[in-house]
């Protein structure tokens, strides 16, 4: 993901301080030096960067850090509270109406993402029980409108287009229909230009006196760089935005935006959009977003996906099946598709704390779709009892998913393990012999 450079950079400095012990106030500046140019490498503003370095600085050359019996987690407690602080310290929601519906202005340059991303923020909200409506506002971009009707039907939500050819009439309308039609949250989809320019603002500034926003949200490609500061600023200026939501942060984006934006507009930034997928989108939090550059992982995040993405009947189903020994390839292929929803297995293997000296593991998701290609290739009677699978049966598996007879017969070993470690998880006996052993390797016993 975006920042990814910066990780590895702040993460070497910090190792160096780990293993120097104490620490003096020339090592601390040396390592300052480092992080500023990290910073700066990462595309983050050259004022943001100098004022978060004289900060940190100024906290780290304290006696109470240098004389402690472990200065060098000292720092790295010092610059996650301060890059925390510089992202807007929490979590920040979108403001919303006393009296529905909530009208959420997305404004931005063409090409941020505004379409795509305004459905994805519809989805999120559609997600925690809102009735949202999209308003396509952007009456000049070839196919804009078309666009937001395509992502809007993948979703399930519904495009207000009104008669008008005038952004502005569009907008009114809309809320009008939104009251009408019981939906309590409406995004406006405006145009956008290839730069800030006096007609765009004009418009814009149009459709917020006419329609009075709760929320204007400004869209930014997280791969322009210092690029997207300047257009959050500009946009700020005339229009007094409210927050921003940064989109391709899954990118090889240098990121500085994320760490920029805050500092030099105000404004926090609320929302990522992490992948091209229309669930594709996170709330922000500077917290996690910290944790994650400091390489320490974001595990509430990968709760969060593993509640969207795991069926809770069907875990209480699987649960039963694992206490009666009943676990079969049938169920070993639906839990693979369950974990699948949760996104990218290297992506997770980032949000694990330590997870860090991993990086360099190629994690081959396309192992996934071979495995779920062999197990729908087999009958249901052959998922329930993988023991008939004879040399025959397996050819014909082969062929079906178009692997090797190794690729099955290496699934198969894998499942065999997997069966006979969960039956002795759930044989009394076994644990207590497990135990005198000293446990099983990978596991807390």
């Amino acid at each position: 993901m975006a920042l990814e450079g910066l990780t590895e950079k702040l993460s070497a400095v910090f190792k160096r301080l780990r293993g120097k012990g104490r620490l003096t106030e020339s090592d601390v500046r040396e390592s300052m030096r480092e992080i500023r140019l990290a910073l700066l490498e990462a595309d983050v503003s050259y004022k943001v960067v100098k004022d978060f370095v004289k900060t940190v600085t100024e906290r780290a050359v304290g006696q109470d850090v240098l004389e402690s019996l472990t200065p060098a987690q000292m720092i790295v407690k010092i610059v996650n509270e301060e890059l925390i602080a510089l992202m807007g310290g929490e979590n920040q929601k979108i403001a919303t109406a006393p009296q529905p519906p909530t009208v959420v202005m997305l404004v931005g340059l063409q090409g941020a993402g505004k379409t795509t991303n305004g459905a994805k923020l519809a989805g999120l909200f559609q997600k925690q029980g809102k009735r949202p409506l999209l308003v396509a506002c952007d009456v000049y971009r070839p196919a804009a409108v078309e666009q937001l009707k395509v992502v809007g039907g993948q979703l399930g939500i519904p495009v207000f287009t009104g008669d008008s050819q005038d952004p502005v009439a569009i907008a009114k309308a809309a809320i009008t229909h939104a009251r009408q039609h019981g939906n309590d949250i409406v995004f406006l989809d405006t145009a956008g230009r290839l730069h800030v320019d006096e007609a765009m603002m004009e418009e814009l500034v149009r459709i917020k006196q006419a329609v009075s926003p709760n929320e204007i949200l400004l869209v930014v490609d997280a791969m322009t760089g210092q690029d997207a500061v300047n257009a959050a600023q500009q946009f700020h200026e005339t229009l007094s935005i409210d927050g921003v939501m940064l989109t391709k942060l899954d990118g090889d984006a240098r990121g500085g935006a994320a760490l920029s934006v805050k500092a030099v507009t105000g404004r926090p930034v609320k929302f990522v959009g992490t992948g091209e997928k229309l669930d594709q989108i996170e709330p922000f939090y500077p917290d996690r977003m910290a944790s994650r550059i400091l390489g320490m992982g974001d595990v509430l995040t990968l709760i969060e996906k593993a509640e969207q993405a795991i069926d809770e009947k069907k875990a209480r189903e699987m649960e039963e099946k694992l206490r009666k020994n009943k676990f079969t390839l049938a169920d070993f292929l639906d839990q693979m598709e369950q974990i699948k929803n949760m996104g990218s297995l290297q992506d997770m293997l980032a949000m694990i704390p330590g997870a860090g000296a991993l990086k360099n593991v190629q994690i081959d998701d396309k192992a996934m779709a071979r495995t779920a290609a062999i197990i729908q290739s087999m009958t249901p009677y052959e998922r329930e009892n993988p023991s008939v699978l004879n040399y025959s049966r397996k050819q014909r598996i082969c062929r079906g998913a178009g692997v090797k007879p190794e690729d099955v017969n290496r699934l198969l070993k894998q499942f065999d393990q997997m069966s006979q470690m969960m039956r002795q998880m759930n044989n009394p006996k076994a644990m207590k012999k497990l135990r005198r052993m000293g446990g099983m390797p990978g596991l807390p016993f």
